[in-house]
């Protein structure tokens, strides 16, 4: 590779008006790529994360646990489009729940009533402050204008994500897509949390606002809401940094964990793209590597300042390079390469960071419409304080690839969700349209109709035999 792609990248970047700092970070990551480092964290170099602290033996009066909420931020991820599931706008505003009442509730409804009721508990403020993204601010900020209680005075509601390049896979030169130049862009992940904050100076307004803790996490996880108990036990901890872990299940299968480097006893961070193919067996071994990583974070501001201050909001973040068509919603389109980093990385930069293990109820992202059809089903139910708790333990639900995309989706349950709490597991193979009132039992299976699509009859049983 030639200098002629790194070049052209910037002054795209810098045409478009990306801060300094985004460029930067692009621009070591860019080096990374070219020189094909792989980054890889070797199992033999590591050892795992134990004896961790437990969020359910934590014993934590109100009056400690409201003091440490009443100086926490929340801060969530918000720019991701859903483009796995076929979408185009923020994920945060794809129904996810219906009330006993018919009103339908969207990622970013409960999100808001979650902080609404943690505020009317404890008294705290607690900020709202979302990480938005070019293709995500304008939708996001429309929909949240009728929540007109949700800023806090002197501080604002979101600040937006940096952009960078998408890069042809066989040139590394930024693509060229004239149908819809915004796809000539993407996100740099969510480790462009740390030069985004910088560039907006989100943290020093949450210091100056009296703020001295942020709670970090995706908006699609509805299982993050506001903690007092884990703020008071961050807070007495006196950890700049700490991640929620949650222990393995056999449907835990992907994301980064945290381990050990032997070399210093720093906690590092393993994402999936830095396991080496000839460790992945015991990376996914749950009596070995015990937990994985839930993406929720918590940040001592102060100590997040000043690491930003030092290095301009250039953290040293491992490179994760992600292969993608220029159009997600096109497979036929051009290849193109995104660079991208993870915000859990930085675990390495701090000093003393920490870990704690959580329940499950603390993870409950959606990534697919397997996700999706879980969290809309009877197995989830809304609390008044808007908190999502599962009822019986979450089956496994595997839909086909007819089922991959929203509008696919919603076509083929047109009368909701069935009812999945007698279920410990969906196969759906092929295309079934499902009716109203459907019950699945045990571990479902309906195997690929006859003629190419099928339908499960309003008030039917599918079982492990098929359709009852």
């Amino acid at each position: 590779m030639s200098e002629r792609g790194l070049e052209l990248a910037q002054d795209k970047m810098r045409d478009a008006g990306v801060v300094p700092a985004a460029v930067d970070v692009f621009t070591r990551f860019y080096r990374l790529l070219e020189e094909d480092v792989s980054g890889y964290v070797r199992e033999a170099d590591v050892e795992p994360l134990s004896d961790l602290p437990r969020a359910a033996d934590l014993t934590v009066g109100p009056d400690e646990a409201g003091a440490a909420l009443a100086r926490t931020a929340i801060i969530k991820l918000n720019g991701g489009l859903g483009t796995s599931m076929g979408m185009d706008r923020a994920k945060s505003l794809l129904t996810v729940r219906r009330t006993e009442d018919g009103e339908d509730l969207t990622f970013l409804d409960v999100i808001v009533r979650q902080v609404r009721a943690a505020r009317a508990a404890t008294g705290a403020r607690l900020p709202l402050v979302l990480m938005n993204s070019f293709r995500t601010q304008d939708d996001t900020l429309a929909a949240l204008a009728p929540y007109d209680d949700v800023a806090v005075e002197g501080l604002p509601l979101d600040f937006l994500q940096n952009r960078e390049p998408k890069l042809a896979a066989d040139t590394l030169e930024p693509v060229d897509w004239p149908a819809d130049p915004t796809l000539e862009w993407c996100p740099p992940g969510h480790g462009d949390l740390y030069p985004a904050l910088h560039a907006h100076g989100i943290v020093r307004a949450l210091l100056d606002a009296g703020f001295r803790y942020a709670s970090v996490s995706n908006s699609d996880n509805l299982g993050a809401a506001p903690d007092a108990e884990i703020a008071a036990w961050f807070a007495a901890s006196g950890a700049p940094y700490a991640a929620e872990m949650c222990l393995k299940t056999p449907a835990d299968v992907k994301g980064g964990q945290l381990v050990v480097r032997k070399a210093d006893g720093r906690i590092i961070q393993r994402e999936t793209a830095q396991t080496h193919p000839d460790d992945v067996e015991v990376s996914l071994d749950p009596t070995r590597h015990r937990y994985f990583h839930t993406n929720n974070l918590w940040f001592d501001l102060e100590a997040l300042a000043a690491e930003l201050d030092r290095t301009g909001g250039v953290l040293e973040l491992p490179l994760i390079r992600n292969a993608k068509t220029v159009d997600p919603t096109d497979p036929a389109s051009p290849e193109v390469v995104q660079i991208e980093s993870a915000m859990g990385a930085a675990v390495a930069v701090f000093e003393g960071a920490t870990a704690i293990e959580v329940g499950r109820e603390r993870f409950l992202p959606v990534k697919t419409t397997n996700d999706l059809l879980l969290l809309r089903s009877d197995v989830y139910e809304l609390t008044d304080a808007y908190r999502v708790v599962a009822q019986v333990p979450a089956p496994l639900v595997q839909l086909s690839k007819d089922y991959k995309t929203i509008g696919a989706f919603d076509a083929r349950f047109p009368a909701g969700a069935p009812s999945l709490r007698r279920a410990s597991g969906l196969a759906v193979d092929g295309d079934w349209t499902f009716g109203a009132d459907v019950v699945v039992q045990g571990d479902a299976a309906l195997p690929a109709p006859d003629g190419g699509a099928g339908t499960v009859p309003d008030g039917a049983t599918v079982t492990e035999s098929g359709i009852a």
